[in-house]
């Protein structure tokens, strides 16, 4: 992928909302920058926001840290996270 001239690895929105979110996130996240020396954007689009109303009551979401993980897909304005409902 460096080779052919990628800067960055996103990884898909699904393994943040996911039911339950992949435990494995750090540890892919890791490996991608350890051994292929690109940084790692978690995120490839905002989180629906029926996912977000649904995420917030489950006990997973907090205990794994997801909010603190993707800061900037927690602060997308309510109106484009709607739009992917």
């Amino acid at each position: 992928m460096k080779k052919n001239g990628a800067e960055i690895i996103h990884l898909a929105t699904c393994f943040l909302v996911g039911y339950p979110p992949c435990p494995s996130i750090g540890h892919f996240t890791a490996f991608i920058e350890e051994a292929y020396g690109l940084p790692v954007a978690l995120g490839t689009h905002p989180i629906p926001q029926k996912y977000m109303d649904r995420h917030e009551r489950l006990p997973f979401w907090q205990e794994q840290g997801i909010p603190s993980l993707v800061p900037n897909l927690m602060d997308e304005p309510l109106d484009v996270k709607t739009s992917y409902n």
